[in-house]
């Protein structure tokens, strides 16, 4: 074989790559992760614009807090979202279903005396049914999923209706209302901040050195290309920053909010899914060629199918946190849940076509999307031009997206 003859197309070794002119690393990295570098940099313009124009409201301890409870069930759907879009599918059931789930938790719970834990699992169960009902037309029915969810957004939100009766129904056990309001308890000796917080935010911070070193060192044994050693630091560094100052200001509120805890599970967890599991290396090889997945052996009516299961149970897991934030399970919830987290995917690198994106990147454009909201209002900008402009940041992502795939094939 030709490669095995011509010294020059061998891999360079980790040294060699680490020596590779500053330039060409930096466009080389940024090029590979551009969209999610590209919201990185724009949350962090965003959220220095607002922290100037609010007068230093915007990071405030209990604005901080507020920010992470009123967009945790956006960031939930988020992150199932752009798990089905990365398998070339799209679910624009989520917000009736997180409904129609926060119902059935009410009915549960308030109506029958269903102890919560227990209201808990079934709803999430139910989540499940939801899923599989959905992803069994699409993945072995061959029915286009943007079909079947819009049905389902349909029969969702009737089943919604028909439950409440179109009424209210609260309150909620106290244990409930903690998943999305409460904080994790005090412990240790009494200090001005939160113990507890300042522990998990040191052990956050522990986790992502590590990792930022094991993916250093996964580039160098595949011959990759590498930061300078001085780049990588100052990254760290940034991390680290980053870390730390969000954990000193929940540290210096009422702690970590349970939903944070449980956000920060659900990314971790399906980031390291979808990076090193053979069902997330499978998702992306559907959506972005299915036809050479399956020659390739990929089960692709199974990942799919599984794809959106697993939609289900984080819609159902995102119905149950927004109705024990709001004290009740009501007909008018969810309403554009499903909208916010399509959008937060797409900003946060998703492609149309499938095949491209990332976990952490739903975090990020739901962040993005978060932050605007609460800066707008805080600002006094009414609701009318605050989705006038959220509008022109989809729009702008997806462009973004289709500009760099045609620069890529030029």
């Amino acid at each position: 074989m030709a490669q095995t003859q011509t010294p020059q197309l061998s891999e360079p070794s980790p040294a060699v790559a680490e020596r590779a002119p500053l330039g060409a690393v930096l466009a080389r990295a940024v090029r590979g992760n551009v969209r999610q570098y590209g919201m990185l940099v724009a949350l962090a313009l965003i959220v220095v614009l607002f922290q100037i124009w609010t007068d230093g409201i915007l990071l405030q301890p209990l604005n901080v807090t507020n920010l992470v409870q009123q967009n945790s069930y956006i960031l939930i759907l988020a992150i199932g979202m752009m798990i089905v879009i990365i398998a070339g599918h799209i679910d624009l059931s989520v917000g009736s279903l997180a409904a129609f789930v926060g119902a059935a938790a009410a009915v549960m719970m308030v109506k029958h005396a269903v102890p919560w834990p227990l209201a808990l699992v079934l709803a999430l169960l139910i989540g499940a049914a939801a899923g599989a009902w959905q992803g069994f037309w699409i993945a072995y029915i061959g029915i286009p999923s943007f079909i079947v969810t819009l049905a389902g957004m349909l029969l969702f939100r009737g089943g919604t209706q028909i439950m409440l009766q179109g009424q209210s129904i609260a309150p909620f056990p106290k244990g409930f209302q903690k998943i999305g309001s409460g904080f994790l308890p005090e412990v240790g000796p009494h200090t001005n901040y939160h113990n507890l917080t300042l522990l998990l935010g040191l052990a956050v911070l522990v986790v992502a050195v590590l990792q930022e070193l094991r993916g250093r060192r996964q580039a160098a044994s595949y011959g990759l290309d590498l930061l300078p050693f001085g780049l990588f630091l100052a990254k760290l560094a940034v991390i680290a920053a980053a870390v730390l100052v969000f954990t000193m200001l929940l540290a210096s509120y009422h702690g970590f909010p349970i939903v944070l805890l449980i956000l920060g599970t659900l990314l971790f967890g399906f980031g390291y899914l979808m990076r090193n599991s053979i069902i997330g290396r499978h998702t992306y090889a559907i959506g972005g060629n299915e036809a050479a997945a399956k020659l390739s052996g990929v089960k692709s009516k199974r990942v799919v199918f599984l794809a959106f299961v697993n939609m289900g149970v984080l819609a159902a897991l995102a119905g149950l946190v927004f109705a024990a934030r709001l004290n009740a399970g009501t007909p008018q919830a969810g309403i554009n849940f499903e909208l916010e987290a399509i959008a937060a995917a797409f900003i946060g690198g998703a492609s149309a076509t499938g095949g491209v994106g990332t976990v952490l990147g739903a975090i990020i454009g739901g962040l993005v999307l978060g932050v605007l909201n609460n800066g707008m209002s805080l600002v006094g900008v009414g609701t009318d031009y605050q989705q006038v402009i959220k509008g022109l940041v989809l729009l702008a992502a997806v462009g973004f997206d289709v500009y760099n795939k045609r620069k890529a094939g030029s």
